[in-house]
């Protein structure tokens, strides 16, 4: 089941959260950190994530089976106001347990219904180039709009091209 968080009454879920995100880096996700990540400072980010959560600077959908935390992605809403309505899409993640699941599908889907119902039309996101991401996006009929060479590191610090992707709602 896929849901919107609630920044107070899912608090609890900071730890679960930041336990998945340590793992896909740890793994060799390139979602913003390098190698040696800790439980402790992925806390610290997801409680930064909550409070951004809790004055609608982004919206955090998670994916559970019962209480256990298989994945999440955030909708992040441009707010300029020649941007209001589109919005990227940012940090999904599934729990290594839960890949080829069908997760990140649902995952993908429920951000772009979350979007719709937010008046947000156009979504962006970007991505490692030839990654199991990015299968998901083209899958889901997101389209590619381009790469860009050297663009992120890897948590081993090599260099890596980022592909970036849109999607008319």
């Amino acid at each position: 089941m896929v849901r919107l968080i609630d920044p107070e009454a899912d608090a609890h879920l900071i730890p679960q959260l930041a336990a998945m995100m340590v793992a896909a880096v740890a793994g060799g996700a390139s979602i913003g950190f390098m190698a040696g990540f800790s439980q402790a400072e992925a806390e610290a980010w997801w409680r930064a994530r909550f409070g951004a959560a809790r004055v609608a600077e982004l919206a955090i959908l998670v994916a559970a089976d019962g209480e256990v935390v298989t994945g999440t992605v955030s909708l992040v809403p441009a707010t300029m106001p020649n941007q209001l309505h589109r919005a990227d899409v940012a940090k999904m993640m599934v729990a290594p347990h839960a890949q080829r699941r069908g997760v990140g599908a649902a995952l993908l889907s429920a951000v772009e219904d979350l979007a719709r119902r937010m008046g947000r039309t156009t979504l962006v996101l970007d991505t490692i180039s030839g990654s199991a991401a990015a299968r998901l996006y083209e899958r889901g009929g997101w389209e590619r709009v381009g790469e860009i060479p050297a663009y992120a590191l890897m948590p081993d610090g090599a260099m890596a091209p980022t592909t970036y992707y849109s999607k008319r709602l």
